[in-house]
């Protein structure tokens, strides 16, 4: 039976019912999950999304407990001082030995909805600038699109773009993309219909500053 929705009246030992409820579910059709996470994890897949929670991305993908490495935070941002977003890279790629980073927008963000607008919010504003910089090298493009709603979507493209090329830029990536064939792609997920899509990622005009490889070498795709 399908879980219902939790509700506000809902206590928190609600949610330990609900899990307990989970747990039976998943036991009963893979009894030999749970066991074989207690002792180790072995994800093929690092994602970088948002924190949003209309993207839960084992849900989306349609995945298990144990085949996805996670960092969420606000539009899924991968700024060069961030140590927690440092960190999760370093010991998915150097680690876990990731087969796949994904870098997954959505449409509907309200990180970047925010950072469209000149409005000061307080301390996220900091956080906002990174999307702001991407608005502003991009500030042609998106001043040709008189559509509000069109204008912020493709904002969130770009924002997918910006991060793929600054994941990419990361010295222990472009090991892994040149000695293993580490892939990095950039989705984004719309939540009106439940649907990711893969972008095209153009290449990176400072990627010969970086080192960053033009192409994965042939045998390791």
């Amino acid at each position: 039976m399908a879980p219902t929705r939790l509700v506000a009246h809902d206590s928190i030992h609600t949610l330990l019912q609900r899990n307990r409820s989970w747990a039976q579910r998943v036991t009963a059709i893979r009894p030999y999950l749970f066991p074989s996470l207690a002792n180790s994890q072995n994800p093929q897949i690092l994602w970088i999304g948002c924190s949003d929670s209309r993207v839960p991305e084992t849900s989306v993908m349609d995945l298990l407990p144990g085949e996805v490495f996670v960092h969420r935070n606000i539009a899924g941002l991968l700024p060069a001082n961030d140590l927690s977003s440092l960190s999760v890279i370093q010991y998915a790629v150097e680690v876990l030995e990731v087969k796949h980073i994904i870098v997954c927008g959505h449409y509907g963000c309200g990180g970047v909805m925010a950072a469209m607008q000149t409005k000061k919010l307080g301390l996220i504003d900091n956080w906002l600038k990174h999307i702001r910089d991407v608005r502003a090298r991009n500030a042609a493009q998106l001043a040709a699109i008189s559509d509000p709603e069109k204008k912020t979507n493709r904002l969130v493209e770009l924002n997918v773009i910006a991060q793929v090329h600054n994941v990419k830029r990361h010295s222990n990536v472009i090991d892994a993309m040149l000695k293993r064939g580490l892939q990095v792609h950039g989705f984004v997920y719309d939540v009106s219909t439940g649907h990711m899509n893969l972008m095209e990622v153009p290449k990176d005009p400072d990627a010969e500053v970086y080192g960053v490889p033009d192409n994965v070498p042939e045998g390791l795709q």
